[in-house]
């Protein structure tokens, strides 16, 4: 009877969590929910490269040009960037850490910030809804690569969380996402909802409904495409990296620098990975990258329309790059092809993401 009963649990919570098991063969199969990507980075090396920098032997992200820190953000990238070399037992560790160490709040959703100076390492306990995003989508990745019915539960309860907490239903511009739990809703600020358009992880869209079918990730994305076109701010027409809707039409938000920054730049790449791929979508970021000779990747006065910041790591170069790629069939420079080297965490993650996104979406681009 002991066993039976084993069984029949098992049974039932794979049935609750929508995660009956397949045959291996038939769990790594893509057959729904957009393109697998599973070892879509085209270059391991490059990978290995990254791992061997930014990688503890514990699994822990570090963000070498902001205090040796970690956050969801930073596990979430590498473990997507792991399940697109093919590297589980890299994965298995990236994840195992941020289980252990950002998982710690009463729900399912993860703590965005960890220390290595302060104690306890988690000072903030509020979450980063693209770090929630990030490791949901790794994870449901990792489930339909290796066949792990664990995984599949884990994404399942972080999306459910997501689903129920983070975003705002039947509001005027449809549904909304909020950048964290606290502090970003019209309850929390005279000017909110304040949202980062950043934070809409749109390739995740596609490949959430594998474990969470019950929320419209569809419609999420849809809300989230036209903000970014109706937030085209100044001579410029960029986005800034925080806006507020209080006013009923996007705007810049109070208490943020106005800026297209280093968190904006990320959104011509989510863009272009989820197969936005028209001019409209990234001609605005192409004319200040592109537009004039200069040494770096462009950061933007938002009022102005003038560079406030040129950042020269050259991992940056993948972002205007792929949007070039995905606009225009661009070819990608064969120096953006392989690992960079000296770079921080940044453009060192934001470089591999690009040419991940490259191989799933636009493979002629890499092409000679």
């Amino acid at each position: 009877m002991s066993g039976f009963r084993l069984r029949t649990v098992t049974l039932w919570l794979c049935l609750a969590f929508g995660v009956l098991a397949l045959p291996a063969a038939h769990a790594a199969a893509p057959t729904q929910g957009g393109v697998s990507l599973h070892g879509m980075l085209p270059n391991k090396e490059a990978w290995r490269a990254y791992k061997s920098r930014f990688v503890t032997e514990t699994g822990r992200l570090v963000d070498t040009a902001n205090g040796a820190i970690s956050h969801s953000e930073g596990q979430g990238y590498a473990m997507l960037l792991a399940v697109a070399a093919d590297d589980r037992a890299g994965f298995e560790r990236i994840w195992g850490w941020t289980r252990a160490n950002l998982f710690v709040r009463d729900d399912q959703l993860a703590a965005w910030r960890w220390e290595p100076e302060k104690r306890p390492a988690v000072a903030d306990m509020n979450n980063a809804s693209d770090g929630d995003l990030l490791i949901a989508w790794a994870l449901t990745e990792a489930a339909e690569a290796w066949g792990d019915v664990s995984h599949k539960v884990a994404a399942r309860r972080i999306a459910v969380e997501i689903g129920r907490k983070l975003i705002l239903l039947k509001t005027a511009h449809g549904a909304l996402l909020l950048p964290g739990l606290s502090g970003f809703a019209a309850e929390d600020r005279p000017d909110g909802p304040v949202l980062n358009l950043s934070y809409y992880v749109f390739p995740a869209f596609a490949r959430l409904p594998l474990v969470a079918p019950e929320f419209d990730w569809a419609g999420l994305g849809r809300a989230g495409l036209k903000l970014i076109e109706k937030a085209r701010f100044g001579p410029a027409k960029l986005p800034s990296d925080w806006i507020t809707l209080t006013g009923g039409e996007p705007q810049p938000a109070q208490g943020f620098p106005a800026q297209f920054s280093y968190n904006a730049i990320r959104i011509p790449l989510y863009l272009a990975w989820a197969g936005y791929d028209q001019p409209r979508h990234h001609a605005s970021y192409l004319a200040v990258w592109t537009g004039k000779p200069r040494k770096g990747v462009a950061l933007v006065e938002i009022a102005q329309g003038q560079t406030a910041t040129l950042l020269e790591e050259r991992g940056y170069e993948a972002l205007p790059a792929l949007s070039a790629c995905a606009s225009t069939g661009a070819a990608f420079p064969r120096h953006l092809r392989g690992a960079q080297a000296a770079e921080h965490y940044y453009p060192a993650t934001l470089h591999l993401l690009a040419l991940t996104a490259a191989r799933m979406r636009y493979p002629s681009c890499l092409q000679d």
